[in-house]
Parts: structure tokens; C-alpha cells; sequence
């Protein structure tokens, strides 16, 4: 996840937040289609908007021109006083560092989960739990205690066994419960970002050439052609700029592979190209 958004994906967020097309943006805005579709392009990082056209799309978005650039992520409160964010000086002058990403800091806070996991983290903290857990706990170790006392036969048996299962330390509830929390903000925020440029694939290179060799393996025709084009594109190879001998030899290791003897394939059905 990036620590800070482009002028592209902030202008491309704000157009389908509003469920509008290039076409759509156009008529509203009276901003050519063409140019709107090149100041969202990703590939022209430094694409030049003219004043003119950031005025008009801050005003049809009503932000700031400078959150259209990606300079703040305030959209409402561009100049709120320090004071009023109650936070001290140590975590002010972390947040300036930007040693790590605001961005990231930013949803986790906003997540609707959030305050159930502060809430939690301050009972915890303030230790207002911590006489009840200490009362639970005793009374049921008393009691475990009092059954062993008439009947020391007994502690093998399941209703002893339940009694010891129900004692829970505080620290292992409050983990548990925080855990649970934490997931479900980072899943939900990893879910968001899943189509990010800079997020890792689901699949590796080698999950895709496996599912290709598959599809080779399937497919009718020349499937020994099909499977050579196939490896040489996974290995970023030009199969057509490789020399009759360097295609002779791929072939000769391909029929030494047990997938390619095990399918079938008819070595001598076409000519090799």
C-alpha cells in the first residue's frame, strides 16, 4: 500500500465514488474526454493539468485543489488546529517523520471496527476487568478444590475437567478478543487494496506456467508447438528469434519430461518450427 496517493488515482477514486464514466465527467464538467481519460492515466506520472481544468474538477468534486494533487487527505478539515487532535508531541513528530505509512494509520482508525478495538484495549489497560476475572477464577478453583477434597477419585472426571476448562487468564481473553478485532480490519483493508498496482499478486509465476502447461495439455492441435510458445512466453524468451538448433533442443528436453510421455503428444505428427 502506498504512502501517498497519485494525482491519477486520486482523480480516478473520485470519478467512480461518484459513479461516473470518462463521457459522463465530460458533460458535467465541460473537460474534454480525452483529457480527462490522459490525467488519470497511470502510465504519464508527470502529466501536466492545466489550471483551468484542476479548478474546475476541484469545484465539481468540492475539494481543495490540493487534495486533488495528493498533497493532503483532507477533504473537510484542511487547517484543523493541533490542539484539537489531542495528541502529544512524541506522536506528532512520528506522524511528520513519516517513518511509516500515515495512509495505512489512517484506515485502520476510520474502520468501523476500530473504536470496538480501543475499547477493548482500554479495559484491558485500565485493568477493569481484572477483579472479575480474579473472582471468577477463585470461585471456580474453590470449588474444583472442594469436589477433589470428597472425592480425590475424581480428577480425571469431566465435570472436574470443565470447571479447570473455564478458568481463563485475563490476558488470553483480552489477546483473543483484540486478535479477532485486528483481523477483521486487516482483511478488510488488504480486500480494498487487492487491485493495487503495488499489491503482490494471488498468483507467482510458476502458478501461471502450471496452468498453462495444463491448458496446453487440453487443447487440440499441435500441442507440442502450443507448450514450446507457451515456456519460452513464461520465461520471457522471443520463440520466434530462437534458431532452429536452440528449437531442436528445447524439443529434445521436453521429451524427457515424464508430463509430456504421460499425455500422449505425437512427437513426429507435425514437423518441428
Amino acid at each position: 500500500m502506498k504512502t501517498r496517493i497519485s494525482v491519477q488515482e486520486r482523480l480516478k477514486d473520485l470519478r467512480v465514488e461518484r459513479g461516473l464514466n470518462l463521457e459522463e465527467l465530460a458533460q458535467e464538467t465541460g473537460i474534454s474526454k480525452s483529457a480527462l481519460g490522459s490525467y488519470e492515466n497511470d502510465n504519464d506520472e508527470y502529466k501536466e493539468i492545466n489550471h483551468g481544468s484542476l479548478l474546475k474538477l476541484a469545484d465539481f468534486y468540492q475539494v481543495s485543489v490540493d487534495y486533488l494533487l495528493g498533497l493532503t487527505n483532507n477533504r473537510k478539515y484542511e487547517n484543523t488546529p493541533i490542539e484539537e487532535l489531542h495528541l502529544s508531541d512524541e506522536v506528532v513528530e512520528l506522524l511528520k517523520s513519516e517513518r511509516f505509512n500515515n495512509r495505512l494509520l489512517c484506515e485502520i482508525i476510520s474502520h468501523e471496527k476500530f473504536k470496538e478495538l480501543l475499547a477493548d484495549a482500554e479495559i484491558y489497560v485500565d485493568g477493569i476487568a481484572t477483579m472479575h476475572f480474579h473472582d471468577t477464577n477463585s470461585s471456580l478453583a474453590a470449588l474444583r478444590a472442594m469436589i477433589l477434597e470428597e472425592h480425590p477419585e475424581a480428577t480425571a472426571d469431566r465435570a472436574i475437567k470443565v470447571l479447570e476448562a473455564c478458568q481463563v487468564e485475563e490476558e488470553d481473553f483480552f489477546c483473543h478478543v483484540t486478535h479477532k478485532t485486528w483481523d477483521v480490519i486487516l482483511h478488510d483493508i488488504r480486500k480494498a487494496h487487492e487491485n493495487d498496482s503495488e499489491s503482490a499478486p494471488d498468483t507467482t509465476p510458476a502458478d501461471e506456467l502450471i496452468r498453462e502447461v495444463q491448458k496446453a495439455m487440453q487443447s487440440p492441435g499441435d500441442r507440442i508447438q502450443q507448450f514450446t510458445e507457451m515456456f519460452c512466453k513464461a520465461f520471457q524468451l522471443k520463440y520466434k528469434r530462437l534458431s532452429q538448433e536452440e528449437r531442436s533442443l528445447l524439443k529434445k528436453l521436453f521429451k524427457k519430461s515424464p508430463l509430456i510421455k504421460q499425455s500422449g503428444m505425437n512427437f513426429r505428427r507435425r514437423p518441428w518450427k
